[in-house]
């Protein structure tokens, strides 16, 4: 029982928008209507508010951290198992990708995958922040920067834990991620891709 409301609580806190909140809350139109329409601190970005862009980075990274530190915190006390943790790790994902408080529309998952291998050790995320940060400053496509990184992530996984049901957890997130980036692998194949900090014309203020 434990497990059942632990996922859904994982998949309710992945549910929570920041690229949508923050957007309001900074008076800048909402992400969903301009650039590539994806609430996410990328898209965020090109609205020109570069604070905007940050609290959203930081908050979808937050989210994915703390249902995964939360859950590992309170393992023993409530009894569950490691697989337990991989299924907080893939439901927060889950929920940042489908949110059930914004009709199911979602952003592509990197900060908060970003945040879910933070929790499940911090050595995962920043091997995998590395690499992000080395194809990013390098190419200047965020998504290029995302879809390496993934590839990258269960390989770091295996070589520092072996194979632990959390493993099936980053495969699938890493899986999920590059599904959701199968747009921007077509614009990179047509060198149509934006690169890091091009703004979007749309994005002006809220209401407009």
């Amino acid at each position: 029982m434990n497990t059942v409301w632990m996922t859904v609580a994982a998949y309710l806190i992945g549910s929570i928008s920041f690229a949508v909140i923050t957007s309001k809350l900074f008076g800048i139109a909402d992400p969903r209507t301009y650039g590539s329409k994806n609430p996410g601190a990328t898209n965020v970005l090109r609205s020109g508010n570069k604070s905007a862009a940050i609290v959203t980075l930081i908050g979808d990274g937050a989210k994915g951290w703390l249902a995964v530190w939360l859950a590992i915190r309170y393992q023993q006390q409530l009894q569950v198992g490691d697989a337990t943790i991989a299924l907080v790790a893939i439901a927060v994902f889950l929920g940042h990708l489908w949110p059930v408080f914004f009709r199911f529309v979602g952003g592509k998952g990197v900060a908060t995958a970003l945040g879910v291998l933070l929790g499940l050790d911090p050595w995962l995320g920043l091997a995998t922040l590395a690499t992000w940060l080395v194809i990013a400053f390098a190419f200047r496509y965020s998504s290029l920067a995302a879809l390496v990184a993934a590839l990258f992530a269960p390989f770091y996984y295996g070589l520092l834990f072996g194979v632990e049901p959390q493993l099936l957890a980053v495969f699938v997130m890493s899986g999920l991620l590059i599904f959701r980036h199968s747009k921007n692998i077509g614009n990179l194949m047509a060198g149509k891709e934006s690169r890091i900090g091009s703004k979007s014309k749309p994005a002006a203020k809220a209401g407009k």
